[in-house]
């Protein structure tokens, strides 16, 4: 399972471009179609309002959903896209810290208790923690403001690109990849397709945070969204 620790350095660095980040620049457009930086930034705080519920859920075992509906969900990022940077900064930050405090919170049994996400998949609430991660990472290069995919950690973009192909190879309609990282020797999948380049510009480009530049094999590949 993701430790905390984990979860904490990945925060703290996109805290710190963040930080950078001024009343124009949140409302500069993020590599989200439609979505400014502003935008991200709310949805990475919802996101840990929503884990804490979820974990909160796992560890008494009073129902407390994610989100009350996806509309919603929606509806909050959308309202809170649009306040000034400190203002989306700290929502970020303390948002954050009440994630660490429902996490420190849980005991280890209750990380194997099914709870609900808002579109209706079914986990146990370790998953929790990999979600938030992955928010946290991928949500950072999001914001196209100095931090890229060669960026993330190498053991989040190993366990993602595993992740990734598998869910490629259950998707109809997807390619049948088979990829293989030129600097780490890792190869994934079992496809007729190869493609092959960095792990981290394969990750993106799996993703959809990546054209597929300077990756071979991968012209005239058409993806669907991911993530």
């Amino acid at each position: 399972m993701i430790s905390l620790a984990e979860i904490t350095a990945a925060t703290h660095a996109l805290l710190a471009t963040a930080e950078r980040l001024d009343d124009r620049d949140v409302r500069e457009p993020s590599l989200l179609p439609g979505w400014t930086r502003g935008h991200v930034l709310t949805h990475v705080a919802r996101n840990a309002d929503g884990g804490t519920r979820l974990l909160t859920w796992a560890r008494t075992g009073v129902e407390t959903r994610e989100y009350p509906s996806l509309e919603a969900r929606a509806a909050e990022i959308e309202e809170g896209a649009y306040r000034p940077a400190r203002v989306l900064l700290e929502d970020v930050r303390q948002s954050a810290q009440r994630f660490a405090a429902a996490f420190t919170l849980m005991p280890d049994e209750a990380w194997g208790r099914v709870v609900q996400w808002t579109a209706g998949a079914r986990h146990p609430a370790s998953r929790a923690a990999d979600a938030r991660l992955t928010e946290v990472l991928v949500h950072h290069v999001d914001l196209d403001a100095g931090f890229g995919p060669a960026d993330w950690p190498a053991s989040f973009t190993t366990r993602m690109l595993t992740a990734v192909t598998a869910s490629y190879s259950r998707r109809d309609g997807a390619p049948d990849l088979r990829i293989r990282a030129t600097d780490t020797g890792e190869e994934h999948g079992r496809g007729d397709v190869l493609v092959t380049g960095s792990a981290a510009a394969l990750l993106a480009w799996l993703m959809g945070r990546s054209p597929g530049t300077g990756l071979t094999g991968a012209e005239g590949v058409t993806l669907p969204f991911l993530y």
